[in-house]
């Protein structure tokens, strides 16, 4: 029985990590779309969304099952419930790449922001596609250096992020209010993406330490 319980935690586990390299490959998908305004790359990570979505919910389900039927303890326990939490946080980044995916095909053949803010957006988004497969990479062997990293790129995130809402809100700032409302959405995108992936990061550095970092 405890062999059973044993590998069902290391599916769980994997599948946490399945999740993670596709929301890996969802945002990487979507900044290409976002940069080149590329509608049919847009649709591909709009619709691969689902599998994401899919994925949450059975690793849930199956999480639900071990804690009905296994009644995990102590380390277990703890396993299980972070990585329902874990799941959740994943989905959402995959969200976020998918609206981020979506600005890009709603405003195609224009780009979504202007000229004067694409450098800013090119770095958010590196910073994001970084934290993403960070966290891949934390999911798969616990090197909690790594948490470190993804902290460390979400702080330059919300510089940047300040940023875009410092220079919407100059006087200088000259673009319509459609193209603002799209860079204020899109920034807020990138960020939230940001969050999420430090929130996994906290979740496993709790479940390697014993300790809970406050936010």
């Amino acid at each position: 029985m405890r062999k059973v319980f044993q590998a069902e935690l290391h599916q769980v586990g994997e599948e946490l990590i399945e999740i993670a390299q596709l929301v890996t490959e969802a945002m990487e998908k979507a900044n290409e779309a976002f940069t080149m305004a590329d509608t049919e790359l847009a649709q591909d990570v709009i619709a691969a969304d689902a599998r994401i979505d899919f994925l949450q919910r059975d690793l849930d389900e199956r999480a639900i099952d071990i804690l009905a039927l296994q009644g995990p303890v102590a380390s277990d326990l703890r396993m299980i419930v972070g990585a329902l939490r874990m799941s959740a946080s994943l989905e959402r980044m995959g969200d976020l790449a998918r609206h981020v995916a979506q600005l890009a095909r709603m405003r195609f053949p224009e780009h979504v922001v202007p000229e004067s803010m694409k450098d800013t957006f090119a770095e958010m988004a590196e910073l994001d596609i970084a934290i993403a497969r960070k966290l891949t990479g934390l999911l798969d062997n616990r090197d909690l250096k790594l948490a470190n990293e993804i902290n460390a790129h979400n702080a330059r995130v919300n510089e940047l992020h300040a940023g875009v809402f410092t220079a919407i809100a100059s006087p200088d700032w000259a673009a319509s209010a459609p193209t603002t409302v799209d860079v204020s959405l899109a920034s807020r995108y990138f960020e939230r993406f940001a969050d999420h992936g430090v929130s996994v990061a906290r979740k496993v550095t709790y479940l390697v330490t014993g300790e809970w970092q406050p936010a």
